[in-house]
């Protein structure tokens, strides 16, 4: 695949991202040589090695969770900033 300046104006566009004439040229630099390394890989006699699923053989230790100190409704409303009879109010988040 080459690397050339529409190629590198393109992603740009599609990540949302502006380059200047110098950072065009740096990532078109450095977008050949994740290519050139990419295909280095490519070379690489891979026949007979099982697919990597996991990264190690470690096994997670899950434990049960257990309930510690717990806050009546009365004092979590007692140090809430706002609320509204029996609940806390907070600020609105997400926009219609």
């Amino acid at each position: 695949m080459k690397v050339d300046d529409n190629l590198v104006a393109r992603l740009a566009h599609l990540s949302r991202l502006e380059f200047g004439a110098e950072e065009s040229v740096k990532m078109k630099s450095d977008f050949e040589k994740i290519l050139d390394f990419v295909d280095k890989l490519d070379q690489v006699d891979t026949k007979g090695v099982d697919p990597l699923v996991y990264m190690s053989n470690e096994i997670n230790v899950l434990r049960v969770d257990q309930v510690k100190g717990e806050v009546s409704q009365k004092d979590a409303l007692k140090n809430a900033g706002g609320k509204d009879t029996d609940y806390i109010r907070v600020p609105k988040v997400i926009k219609k």
